[in-house]
Parts: C-alpha cells; structure tokens; sequence
C-alpha cells in the first residue's frame, strides 16, 4: 500500500557557522538586531519535507507518493525521485515560479537558523486529494496554507488515515484552525517547542491531544519522544549516533519510519523506536537525503 506524504519539495542550501550563535548576538539589542555569520562551508541538497520523508520511507521499503509543488527549476528534483522510484504522478511542476527554497545555517551546537522561500508550494493546494484503493495512509507535513487546511478536509472525506505533522507551519493557524486539525487527524507529530504552542493555541495539553486522536508523539531531539496514548504517556529513547555530523532532516527521517511502521499496522512506541534508529543514521550525514538504510539489519 502507498501513503500519500504532502508537503514541500525544497532545495535547501545548507552553511555551517564555525562558532555559536549565543556568542554573537547580545540579548539586549535583539531590537536592533544586525548580525552577519561567516559559513566557509556551503553545499546544496534536495530537501523539503515531503521529499524529505518520502525518501525515508522508500528507503525502508515503503510506498512513498509524495504531493507537492515544483517550480521551473524542478525538474531534476523530479527526475532525482524518479530514479529513487518514488512515484510522481501528484508532483505538480510549474513553469512560472521557482521551486521552494531553504537557507540554513547551523553552528558547531547544531542550533539552526532558517530562511524560507515557499515559491511554487503556495499552488501546492491544486492537487486534491481523492480516495484510492491503493492509498491507506497519508501524512500533512508542512506546506502551504490552503494545502495543508484543504488535503486534511480531503484526507478525511477520502476516509484515509492521516498524520497531522505541522512542523514549521505550525504558527500559520489559530487555536479553532489547529484544533481542527486534530479533530480530523489520527495521529498528530510535533516536537517539544511546537508541543508547547499547539498546547497554548488549543488550550488542550498533551494528554487531552491524545485523547482526541489515535495517538501523539512529542519528539525530544537528543531525548528520544514521548508517545501519548489515551492520555498516557510512554517514554521511547534515542539512539546513540555513531556521529553528530547534521541535524537537518532528521524529524522528516524519524516521521518517514513512523509512516512505514503504520503501514505494518505497528504499535506506535515500535514506530517510534525505528524513528530514533532511522533519525540516528541521518544526523551522522550531511545533507537530508544522503544517508543510506540496511534494511536486513534493522531486521526488516
């Protein structure tokens, strides 16, 4: 079975800054904040969360179809997917905008500062969501506005199963357009900042959040996640990295294994378990899409 992951396909130029960003900006003058970061290091990758997580799940043997928008510039993000044998027929390309561009920049404590582009993932609510017998699952990853509102109407209407994952574009939606979400949602992904801010925007805490879905996990970085279950709460840890070498990618790894241990029909603290596993391989490797899965093993 195939699951459907919307979200953005991006092409993220990704520079490391040799220091720390707590050592360069001064508290007291975030008014007049100016500051500029020296990044010897630079290098561009195929990115986006929808790329992003569609490569991990086809990388763990799963069916990924990701739907997303592309700009002119595009095609090789495209034909990259097609050679992977990620399907592309809900990958719609655009000829008179650019494809939606990431700039991060990480220090030596891996802390991230990030410039978005949306470009051609502002169209991206063009593509509609219909049911198939083939999709049983789904995934709404950060994306454009109407998108994410109208795929999560979509998903429900078609009667599959979908992810809430708001990631970054949490802050675009009130508390009534969140709780919505959930309302519609059967599992809801965030980690412990968005946690807090989807808490304060619905007034739900993390135990009333579980209680209205199948299931919700808080990742915690580092930490490993907390899985809500019903209002109770499981520990799940992390996986020590053979290397801290890049964060960036690493919750759209860890949410591709939760999407290939849902198809299994897993219990989600096992989902969560391959997501640590899958998230520990990505941070040892530059880039979100670089890092390779031994599927026999992980015991697959």
């Amino acid at each position: 079975m195939a699951a459907v992951i919307c979200g953005s396909l991006a092409f993220d130029t990704i520079m490391t800054f040799e220091g720390r960003f707590a050592d360069q900006i001064l508290p007291d003058q975030l008014h007049i904040l100016n500051v500029s970061f020296l990044v010897p290091d630079m290098r561009r990758d195929f990115g986006g969360c929808a790329g992003n997580i569609a490569y991990a799940l086809n990388a763990l043997g799963g069916r990924a179809l990701p739907m997303a928008t592309v700009g002119s510039d595009g095609a090789d993000y495209v034909a990259r997917l097609q050679g992977l044998g990620i399907g592309t027929e809900f990958v719609r390309e655009l000829a008179d905008t650019y494809t939606a561009q990431c700039f991060i920049t990480t220090d030596l404590a891996n802390n991230q500062i990030t410039a978005f582009h949306p470009g051609a993932m502002q169209q991206a609510h063009l593509t509609r969501i219909e049911a198939r017998d083939d999709v049983r699952l789904g995934i709404i990853s950060p994306d454009g506005r109407d998108a994410m509102l109208q795929h999560a109407e979509q998903f429900k209407a078609a009667g599959i199963p979908f992810v809430f994952d708001p990631g970054q574009g949490l802050p675009m939606f009130n508390g009534d357009e969140l709780a919505g979400f959930i309302e519609q949602a059967d599992w809801v992904t965030v980690n412990d900042y968005e946690g807090k801010m989807l808490s304060d925007r619905t007034g739900w805490d993390n135990a009333e959040i579980s209680r209205r879905v199948r299931g919700l996990v808080v990742t915690l970085g580092a930490e490993g996640c907390d899985v809500w279950i019903a209002g109770e709460r499981t520990h799940v840890p992390a996986v020590k990295p053979e290397a801290i070498v890049d964060p960036t990618g690493c919750g759209d790894a860890w949410r591709g294994a939760l999407l290939f241990g849902l198809e299994q029909g897993w219990p989600l603290e096992k989902c969560a378990a391959l997501g640590s596993r899958i998230g520990a391989l990505k941070i040892a490797r530059r880039g979100p899409q670089n890092y390779t899965v031994d599927r026999q093993q992980l015991g697959l």
